[in-house]
């Protein structure tokens, strides 16, 4: 195996380390607000003169910066890379397509080809409908709750996309009408009164429960089953949001993981292997409605990507993808928390969630807020080639080199903290200003 080097010698002077990205981020951010695209990907997330901005290429579980430097990525494409970067049974679908075309005036075979792949692995997918991104499944599945049941309130558990029908009930909701952010309502994960009490507050004007049927805490209590019978019992719709979850639970989603099936589910990032790819699907009655209910989309069907999908679902019946990712999530999760118990950390950092996506949970600690912490965590990380901004999201090409260099980047940030506790001084440690919350999702 690689010796991989101790995060003392590994660590580099930001300064020179990302002197390309910081270039390249004073270029974008003349045309473009952040300098992103996406938010998790920006000034947001990223804390400025410590952090790559820009990615030349990836392989595999590796990610390169422009700068040449190389990371152990554990992002992996906000968790849409599942089987790793440049596979080539994907690369060679989409290569094969390519040489046909991405777009036509009629429709491809590809999209029920596509189509019968899902519906074959998903309880719920009867039919189903593509789009681009999670937010468009997911709008278009409370679309489909609101025309099928002829009512207007949807209650939300979780994050939903970018659209004014779920933003307007957060605290990035600037923009979106007031009318549509009064008929939004939020309830809390594992606490089924707080949805009893939506029920009794709305009663009969309920179309939709839409919720992440796992984040980063289990159903307990049997909570999924409750939720869907008292959404029933409300003659509501019940959605699941897949979008992370599906395709990396199980190969059914987290819908065939837990054993509750949902009326509709919405699918994308674990789709298409980081092509741009959504999906809603679930139950014909609800979904034949999109024959009149306006979903529709120049790009919904185009090629390159539903030819990733195929190569990727495929993949998924016929090598164990989900069970390796299984096996390298539970090996970090027992192997940091070994780490935190050893350091004795455990009020300042714990790791929660399923082994597939984690999450890295910090707190206020020796008199400084979890930002801060969190800033000097994502210095450590990318200083010695672990890309993270507070999640691990495992993909199949994950391999014992990748979690010994994230062990690395752990061990030498809580060394970092030892020498803080010890005396040394917080700002002299952190070379950036420290992150500021953005708005709470999950």
């Amino acid at each position: 195996m690689r010796v991989i080097p101790s995060p003392s010698r590994m660590i580099k002077k930001p300064m020179g380390r990302y002197n390309k990205s910081e270039e390249m981020l004073q270029r974008a951010m003349l045309t473009i607000p952040l300098g992103a695209q996406t938010f998790s990907k920006s000034l947001t997330q990223f804390p400025r003169g410590i952090s790559p901005f820009f990615a030349e290429r990836g392989e595999g579980a590796w990610l390169y910066d422009v700068d040449g430097n190389r990371y152990a990525d554990f992002l992996n494409g906000l968790a849409s890379i599942t089987l790793g970067y440049n596979d080539p049974d994907v690369n060679n679908a989409v290569r094969e397509q390519l040489d046909r075309g991405s777009i036509f005036s009629l429709s491809s075979c590809l999209e029920f080809e596509v189509a019968e792949r899902i519906v074959e692995m998903v309880p719920c997918a009867e039919m189903v409908r593509f789009g681009k991104n999670g937010s468009d499944a997911t709008s278009g599945a409370v679309r489909l709750a609101r025309a099928y049941t002829g009512k207007d309130y949807i209650f939300i558990c979780g994050y939903h996309g970018w659209h004014d029908w779920y933003i307007g009930a957060t605290t990035k909701d600037l923009g979106v009408p007031k009318a549509t952010k009064e008929l939004t309502k939020r309830f809390d994960y594992n606490d089924i009164s707080s949805l009893q009490k939506l029920f009794d507050e709305y009663k009969e004007n309920v179309a939709g429960v839409i919720l992440e049927p796992i984040s980063f805490d289990e159903p307990k209590d049997n909570f999924l089953e409750q939720v869907k019978e008292l959404t029933h019992q409300n003659n509501a719709v019940l959605i699941f949001d897949e979008v992370v979850s599906g395709f990396r639970f199980s190969n059914g989603g987290a819908q065939e993981y837990f054993g509750v099936t949902p009326d509709l589910a919405t699918f994308g990032k674990g789709l298409a292997n980081g092509y741009p790819l959504s999906a809603v699907a679930g139950n014909s009655e609800i979904m034949k409605l999109m024959e009149t209910v306006f979903f529709s989309f120049t790009f919904g069907g185009e090629t390159l990507s539903l030819a990733a999908a195929r190569a990727v679902l495929d993949k998924l019946k016929s090598q164990p993808v989900i069970h390796k990712m299984q096996g390298t999530g539970q090996t970090i999760l027992d192997d940091v928390n070994t780490m935190i118990t050893e350091y004795k950390f455990e009020e300042l950092i714990r790791i929660k969630g399923l082994p597939v996506w984690t999450l890295i949970g910090i707190n206020e600690f020796h008199g400084h807020d979890a930002f801060t912490w969190k800033t000097l965590l994502l210095q450590e990380m990318f200083a010695n080639g672990v890309l993270t901004i507070g999640t691990h999201n495992i993909s199949f090409s994950h391999a014992e080199e990748h979690i010994e260099q994230l062990k690395y980047g752990y061990r030498s940030f809580f060394e970092k903290v030892q020498n803080i506790m010890q005396g040394a001084n917080m700002k002299e440690m952190l070379h950036a200003d420290p992150l500021v919350p953005l708005f709470k999702v999950r």
